[in-house]
């Protein structure tokens, strides 16, 4: 029920999901009457795998979230994690407010052995491919040992969802000598050495995109601050590409003979193919999608959380937290 488009996009991109995923079901929690609306004329084996699970209220976007975990139990959010924790299903995929999804789920779920706080991740394009950062936003202020943490969450989710046998990890950093940056990122980088990740070491900001590692990890404040920067800057491109190419005739004409080549620069820095941060170090498996996501985005996300849910990936990062840290998992 969250997110600027409710039903209308969820519903849609549930129901494209389960056409191509024959072996997948899905529980649509939230108002039975408004989700009811969006499955009229669904073929019988799809819904037959799609049902819905009613709840009477809706966590605001702009809602407190301590005000959202206190009162509203019964909403769309709580429940959907609560069938999780419940074992009824094995992912949570929602577009609601941020703050109170990831309250919900830590107060629900709880922090898997060894995790002293969750973390946001996500997919970044890059110029090798692909590149999952964290933490986005959800720890403003880190301990090294945090650090290590949400490297080690971060290289299982690589595992996972790009199947790479050893993925790198860099330490966000202003410079990639050794004695640069504070003393969080120098304990950190201790840590994360005699650790037996694939440590690189440290890499600065314009290292994401060019793909120096499969990883890079920072605190929630500096990657919170990045991923809005990025986001940013592609929409101020994107806005003065759409003015240059319409400016005038010649122009115009520019853009037609260059329709090809524009169509797959899109296509390859579409964000909504990178839809959908996963809520790591917590004891199931949560995916956040952007909150403006349309039937596309929204997808993705579901598609994360399948793959996460598929490979075990919180019972991947337990396992590795064991090994490399001597806690129980």
């Amino acid at each position: 029920m969250g997110g600027d488009h409710g039903p209308s996009v969820v519903v849609p991109a549930t129901l494209e999901l389960l056409r191509s995923n024959p072996g997948v079901s899905a529980i649509l929690v939230g108002d039975q009457a408004a989700v009811g609306e969006q499955l009229t004329r669904v073929p019988a084996e799809i819904k037959a795998r799609c049902r819905v699970h009613h709840t009477t209220q809706v966590v605001g976007m702009d809602e407190a979230p301590a005000k959202a975990l206190r009162g509203k139990k019964d909403s769309s959010m709580r429940v959907a994690v609560d069938l999780v924790k419940a074992g009824e299903a094995q992912a949570c995929v929602s577009a609601g407010n941020t703050g109170a999804l990831m309250a919900t789920a830590h107060y629900v779920l709880k922090t898997m052995p060894g995790v002293d706080r969750p973390a946001i991740v996500t997919t970044l394009p890059s110029q090798t491919g692909h590149t999952l950062m964290l933490d986005l936003g959800a720890n403003v202020n880190c301990s090294a040992e945090n650090l290590l943490q949400f490297a080690v969450m971060g290289v299982e989710v690589a595992r996972v969802l790009y199947d790479i046998a050893e993925p790198s990890v860099g330490l966000l950093n202003v410079g990639t000598e050794v004695l640069k940056g504070n003393q969080l990122v120098q304990d950190a980088a201790s840590l994360l050495t005699a650790s037996d990740l694939n440590y690189h070491g440290f890499v600065e900001g314009n290292d994401i995109y060019a793909g120096t590692t499969d990883v890079v990890v920072c605190d929630g404040f500096v990657g919170n601050v990045a991923l809005k920067v990025t986001e940013g800057l592609a929409t101020m491109i994107s806005q003065f590409m759409r003015e240059e190419f319409s400016r005038d005739l010649p122009s115009k004409a520019a853009a037609l003979a260059s329709t090809h080549v524009l169509k797959a620069l899109r296509r390859r820095l579409d964000h909504r193919r990178y839809n959908g941060a996963s809520l790591v170090g917590l004891q199931g498996v949560v995916v956040k999608s952007h909150g403006s996501s349309d039937i596309y985005a929204f997808r993705h996300a579901i598609q994360t959380a399948m793959v996460e849910a598929e490979h075990d990936v919180v019972g991947q990062i337990g396992g590795r937290l064991e090994q490399l840290l001597g806690h129980a998992a």
